[in-house]
C-alpha cells in the first residue's frame, strides 16, 4: 500500500490499482462478496482501506453475453484488442431491445469479437459507446474491454472528440451557418418522440453549416453535436422549419418546400424511407495508446442517389 492510500474508500482504492475495471463495476464485486481483507470477504465498498491489511480481488469469469452472437457482415474500419470502429448501416438497430430481440449490431460484433471481448460488467460483450438511430447510417465506435468504455464514454461526454453528420433536409436554413440552442425533452403526448421544450428539458446545442443549396427545395447540411440529446439533430432542424428529408417521426406533413423541386427529385424525396442522416466523421484519442484516430465514410447509395437528383435541381 503506498505511502496516503490508508482511509481511501475501498471501491476507488482497488479501481486505481488494478486501472482496468471501473469504480462501479468494483462497486458490484465487492457487495457480490469477490473482496477479501485479510482472507474475509467485505461487502462495504465504501469502507476506508486499513493500513497493513491485505485485500485480494477475485473476480468470476466472464460469462456469455444475455445477446447470443449471430453471423451478420460489419463493415469493419478499424480494430485493435482494445476497440472497433465500424460504418454501421441504415436500417440495423444497435442493441437488442423489445421489438427487435436479435439481427443487431451487438448481436454481429458478439459473434465477430468472439475471445477478444475480455469481459464487460461481467459479460463478454461489447461496450457501446454511443447510438446511432436505427435508419442512421455512419461511423460508431464500440469498447472491447471495460477500461476502454469508461475513457472512450468520458471523452463522449466531454465532447474531447471530432463527431460530424450529414443530412438533406427541406427548404433553404437561412442564415447559411449558425447554432440552434433549445433544450429537449420527451414528448409528453407520445413517448416514443421527443420534442423542443421550454422547461424540464435537457439543454441541446447543434451547429449547423450550409453546404449545397438545391434551388428554394432543400439543402445538404453538417451539423456538429455540442450535446448528445437523443434524435438531437431531427429535433432541432424540424424546429427551425427545416425537417430532415424522410423523417417518420418529425416529419408529420407535406413540406411546402417540395414545390420548388422538379421531377424525379420531388418524388424521390416525398418518397425516401428514412431520414436523411448519416456519421460522416468521427475522430478520438485512442483510450489506451492515445494516438489520434480519424475516420470519415460516404453516405449511402440511397442517400447519395437523392443528393444527386437535388443537385439537378439546384
Amino acid at each position: 500500500m503506498a505511502p496516503g492510500e490508508a482511509g481511501v474508500r475501498l471501491d476507488s482504492y482497488l479501481a486505481a490499482r488494478t486501472g482496468a475495471i471501473s469504480r462501479s463495476r468494483i462497486k458490484s464485486l465487492i457487495l457480490e462478496g469477490y473482496v477479501t481483507r485479510n482472507g474475509i470477504a467485505t461487502r462495504d465498498a465504501s469502507e476506508s482501506v486499513q493500513a497493513g491489511a491485505t485485500y485480494s480481488l477475485s473476480p468470476p469469469a466472464a460469462v456469455s453475453a444475455i445477446p447470443q452472437g449471430q453471423n451478420i457482415a460489419l463493415n469493419i474500419l478499424y480494430e485493435d484488442p482494445y476497440l472497433l470502429v465500424l460504418d454501421k448501416p441504415a436500417g440495423m438497430v444497435v442493441h437488442p431491445a423489445p421489438g427487435n430481440p436479435d439481427g443487431t449490431l451487438v448481436n454481429a460484433l458478439i459473434a465477430h469479437c468472439g475471445d477478444s471481448l475480455t469481459g464487460i460488467g461481467g459479460e463478454k460483450r461489447p461496450g457501446i459507446v454511443h447510438r446511432l438511430d436505427k435508419d442512421t447510417s455512419g461511423v460508431m465506435v464500440a469498447a472491447k474491454t471495460e477500461l476502454a468504455l469508461v475513457k472512450l464514454s468520458a471523452a463522449f461526454a466531454a465532447r474531447d472528440l471530432e463527431r460530424a453528420y450529414k443530412a438533406l433536409c427541406w427548404g433553404l436554413p437561412t442564415p447559411a451557418q449558425g447554432e440552434i440552442e433549445a433544450d429537449i425533452g420527451r414528448d409528453p403526448r407520445d413517448r416514443k418522440r421527443m420534442a423542443v421544450v421550454t422547461r424540464n428539458g435537457k439543454h441541446a446545442l447543434t451547429r449547423y453549416k450550409l453546404i449545397q443549396n438545391f434551388g428554394m427545395g432543400a439543402a445538404s447540411i453538417t451539423c456538429n453535436l455540442a450535446t448528445g440529446r437523443t434524435h438531437q439533430i431531427r429535433v432541432h432542424m424540424a424546429h427551425i422549419g427545416h425537417p430532415l428529408i424522410g423523417d417518420p417521426v418529425y416529419l408529420k406533413r407535406r413540406p411546402a418546400a417540395a414545390k420548388y423541386l422538379s421531377e424525379p427529385a420531388r418524388g424521390l424525396a416525398l418518397d425516401f424511407p428514412r431520414q436523411a442522416l448519416h456519421a460522416e466523421i468521427l475522430g478520438f484519442n485512442h483510450p489506451i495508446t492515445g494516438e489520434v484516430l480519424r475516420f470519415t465514410t460516404p453516405p449511402p447509395e440511397d442517400f447519395k442517389t437523392l443528393e444527386r437528383a437535388l443537385l439537378a435541381c439546384a
